[in-house]
């Protein structure tokens, strides 16, 4: 299999198929609500969750309106039909294999992509392991092929990032907006951006630094940094020339 392209949706206010009506297509029903989409069931039987979170997203009535398209759910307590891909922009194929085939079949021919849940060779689309935390998205994908392993490395990401990550995002959104008004080249954004990022640990160096508690926690011996010095940095980064950042 050739590289895949990570690639984020706005799945707000879109129509998105999920076939199956078990436990693995409850657990997707969630992120994909989660993600704004109106999302079309079908599949024989559905559990009760399911339903339940259906009915908790009716509209009532006297609900305030929204500027926002609010996600939906819909069932259709039956099997799978290629009609139900008419107007979908994503497939979710949570069913047998049998059933996930038969979607995918029908979705190539309509170029539409489908995410077969633990069934790569049925899929064209791979829902990842996903981090979120104070407007920071990180995702990870074995593209279907070890999903163990993607929770693994979601854990440990979100063990390695910072705390105080909300800062980061702040500062980055400080920074961008005077980039633009001066016209700073873009290969001089990044450097800039460290050093104001350090300058966020330089201002308290009493507070101790994500580095200090993770040299802590490993149970390493020494200082041989200097406690005043870790505090002083951002946590894993050594300085402008880090250009990755």
């Amino acid at each position: 299999m050739a590289d895949l392209l990570p690639l984020f949706l706005n799945l707000t206010g879109r129509t998105v198929l999920l076939v199956g009506g078990g436990p693995v297509a409850a657990s997707k029903l969630g992120q994909l609500v989660a993600a704004g989409a109106s999302v079309r069931v079908v599949a024989p039987e559905v559990r009760d969750e399911i339903a339940g979170l259906a009915r908790s997203l009716e509209p009532r009535d006297g609900a305030p309106g929204t500027a926002h398209p609010l996600p939906t759910i819909t069932i259709a307590r039956r099997s799978f039909a290629p009609a139900d891909l008419e107007g979908v922009w994503l497939v979710v194929a949570a069913a047998t294999p049998e059933v996930n085939r038969q979607v995918a079949e029908a979705a190539e021919r309509l170029h539409l992509f489908v995410n077969a849940v633990d069934d790569p060779s049925n899929a064209s689309a791979y829902l990842s392991g996903v981090v979120r935390r104070d407007g920071v998205t990180l995702a990870i994908s074995t593209s279907g092929d070890a999903p163990a392993l993607t929770s693994l490395l979601r854990e440990g990401l979100d063990a390695i990032l910072p705390r105080d990550l909300d800062q980061w995002v702040e500062e980055a959104r400080l920074e961008r907006a005077v980039w633009r008004k001066e016209g700073v080249p873009m290969q001089e954004r990044k450097p800039r951006l460290l050093r104001a990022l350090n300058a966020l640990y330089a201002a308290s160096v009493e507070r101790p630094s994500f580095a200090d508690v993770a040299i802590n926690s490993s149970g390493a011996s020494g200082d041989p940094l200097g406690a005043a010095e870790r505090s002083a940095r951002v946590p894993w980064l050594s300085g402008p020339e880090d250009s990755w950042l």
